[in-house]
């Protein structure tokens, strides 16, 4: 019996003691593993916010896309808009009536569901020119006015989310030239 008890007491010794070559491994492996670690934490966190910037960057090239969709529909309607306009200024007749009072119907329609759009309108008229906002098609010579005054609209302009879609076409004031004030005294 005791040579049983024998190798058993050297099993268990053996188990108790562990060499310190084993410590050194054990410990130069867990090291490893926790910078492996780190290194995949720090690459999942990498991805993430790559993910997400994607994400953000797709979602406003859709916003912007559709703002660009919307922009085209509003620029086919502006000649539809002033169309109505000249056709409500041509007839003021009393026979015609009853025809205006429809135009005018949708043509309020219409204006209101441009503008629920994001449509503004531009209507410069008695305000300084802008050539950022404006084009000038005509000028008239005045001392009423001041020089670069917005004297007539002959076509107003759009604004869609601060884009002009198109300028308003108007008359500039002028200041006289010498040689008109020699002639008019």
């Amino acid at each position: 019996m005791s040579e049983e008890r024998k190798p058993r007491a050297t099993e268990e010794e053996g188990t108790e003691r562990l060499p310190e070559a084993d410590f050194a491994t054990a410990d130069g492996t867990v090291g490893k593993l926790a910078a492996d670690l780190e290194d995949l934490r720090q690459t999942l966190l990498r991805r993430q916010a790559d993910f997400e910037n994607y994400r953000k960057r797709v979602e406003r090239e859709r916003a912007d896309d559709q703002k660009r969709a919307t922009a085209r529909v509003i620029e086919g309607l502006i000649p539809v808009i002033d169309s109505f306009e000249h056709a409500l200024a041509a007839h003021r007749e009393a026979e015609y009536e009853n025809y205006r009072k429809g135009f005018e119907l949708i043509y309020k329609q219409l204006l209101e569901n441009v503008t629920k759009l994001g449509v503004e309108r531009v209507d410069p008229l008695g305000k300084p020119f802008d050539p950022h906002q404006h084009q000038a098609v005509d000028r008239a010579e005045t001392s009423e006015h001041p020089d670069g005054t917005v004297l007539e609209v002959f076509q107003p302009g759009y604004f869609f989310n601060g884009r002009m879609l198109r300028p308003a076409m108007v008359r500039v004031a002028v200041e006289p030239a010498a040689a008109s004030k020699a002639h008019t005294n």
